[in-house]
């Protein structure tokens, strides 16, 4: 028999600004806890939108980081009573995309096609949710050790991120020309 988890979407419980975490705990919609939560969420969702842009073999890896921020979800849902992603996996992953890519002598310039520019949103808002993530832990007066591998992680996912970037770039990468660079005045704004 199939297990039924979310049979009634509109519970109006959370109209008062409070929300109930997997342990049973009521907090606010506004606790850090929730925060850190919903800013997983939210790159989970623009994994979403750039699995459904970039070609093979990569949505078969992103939909492996979705099954692992669910995971990371779960983390602080059960405030870390939750084994926290692994990074071996997405270190190697990183790796072998990289090495593929020539070295960088500045910055990139997020953009490169759809594809390539979806990852550099998810680049961005992965940092946020590391971010977010650190700002809980070092508020805590013990911090669980799943939530500490939590953080590693979406700064190992944020590295991928932006390797897959230049990885799907379908034209002529562009970098960050520096102050004094090309088409820049090198003069200071008023």
């Amino acid at each position: 028999m199939a297990k039924h988890r979310l049979t009634k979407v509109t519970t109006r419980a959370g109209d008062q600004g409070t929300t109930k975490l997997a342990t049973g705990r009521t907090v606010a919609k506004h606790d850090p806890l929730v925060l850190t939560m919903g800013a997983i969420d939210e790159l989970n969702s623009h994994v979403g939108v750039l699995a459904g842009l970039a070609g093979d073999p990569h949505p078969a890896a992103l939909k492996e980081i979705q099954q692992q921020l669910f995971n990371m979800g779960a983390v602080f849902a059960m405030e870390g009573g939750f084994d926290a992603p692994e990074l071996a996996g997405l270190e190697s992953l990183t790796e072998q995309l990289n090495a593929s890519l020539p070295p960088l002598t500045e910055f990139v310039l997020p953009g490169g096609g759809a594809a390539a520019a979806a990852s550099h949103i998810c680049r961005a808002v992965c940092r946020r949710a590391e971010t977010q993530t650190w700002l809980l832990i070092n508020n805590l007066p013990e911090a669980a050790e799943s939530y500490v591998s939590s953080a590693r992680y979406l700064n190992r996912l944020s590295d991928y991120f932006f390797v897959l970037a230049r990885a799907l770039t379908e034209t002529a990468e562009e970098q960050w020309q520096g102050p004094g660079g090309a088409g820049s005045s090198g003069a200071a704004a008023d």
